[in-house]
């Protein structure tokens, strides 16, 4: 069960976790939820999860909007056959669960253990009926949410596996990296739900960027990019 940590708005640094360490981001965190809460005086409960939990279902009400504070979250489907194809990573400074419906389309779950702030979305939704600012700054969340998603319906219909992996990549570089290394939350299994490719595909892939002197391996899931321009060659 989520453990909830405090009722007050953390104004702290976003800082990413792995393996109980915590690394800052490659980027400062752009944190418009905070800016979003503070400006109307919103007050945002912070929930910890555990690796695994579940955060929301797909289906259920969708009353909460939710940053990652520490860790990360994947957003996901399970299709009828039990395959499951995700939608989003949300790492730290990410806002997730913005619907434009009642109910989540997708479910989410941490990844790794994961700190998260929520706030009810029908004070966000007041807020943003009375406050210009405010309905500004949802509406450039929602549209980034958009070009994510038609990013990656691009990235599913038309790349090669090559290509989607090289794409994963320069992505996790831009959002992740620190000194040209990615520490990377996920396995390489969600790494292939979220590219619709096989956990061998994926790993084929990798190793081939390593033999051809393009990435190199520092750990389990620690990745050191070595020839950006030639990956992003391969990002067609």
């Amino acid at each position: 069960m989520a453990q909830m940590l405090t009722q007050t708005f953390n104004t702290q640094p976003i800082k990413t976790q792995i393996n109980g360490s915590k690394i800052a981001p490659a980027h400062p965190v752009s944190d418009q939820f905070g800016a979003i809460t503070g400006h109307v005086g919103l007050v945002a409960t912070e929930f910890s999860y555990r690796k695994d939990e579940e955060i929301y279902g797909e289906d259920e009400p969708a009353e909460y909007v939710y940053q990652v504070v520490s860790g990360a979250v994947r957003s996901y489907k399970l299709l009828s056959d039990g395959r499951r194809q995700i939608g989003a990573f949300h790492l730290p400074g990410d806002v997730f669960g913005l619907e434009s419906g009642p109910a989540h389309r997708l479910a989410a779950e941490a990844i790794i253990d994961t700190a998260v702030r929520l706030v009810k979305r029908s004070s966000l939704e007041k807020a943003a009926g009375i406050d210009v600012l405010v309905a500004r700054k949802l509406w450039v969340m929602t549209a980034g949410e958009l070009r994510h998603a038609e990013d990656h319906m691009l990235l599913l219909g038309r790349k090669t596996a090559m290509e989607r992996v090289a794409t994963f990549l320069l992505e996790m570089d831009r959002r992740l990296a620190v000194a040209s290394m990615m520490a990377l939350p996920m396995c390489r299994r969600d790494i292939g739900d979220y590219l619709g490719l096989t956990l061998e595909t994926v790993s084929r892939a990798l190793s081939q960027l390593h033999a051809q002197g393009i990435l190199g391996f520092s750990g389990a899931r620690q990745i050191v990019l070595r020839n950006r321009q030639r990956l992003h060659s391969l990002d067609a």
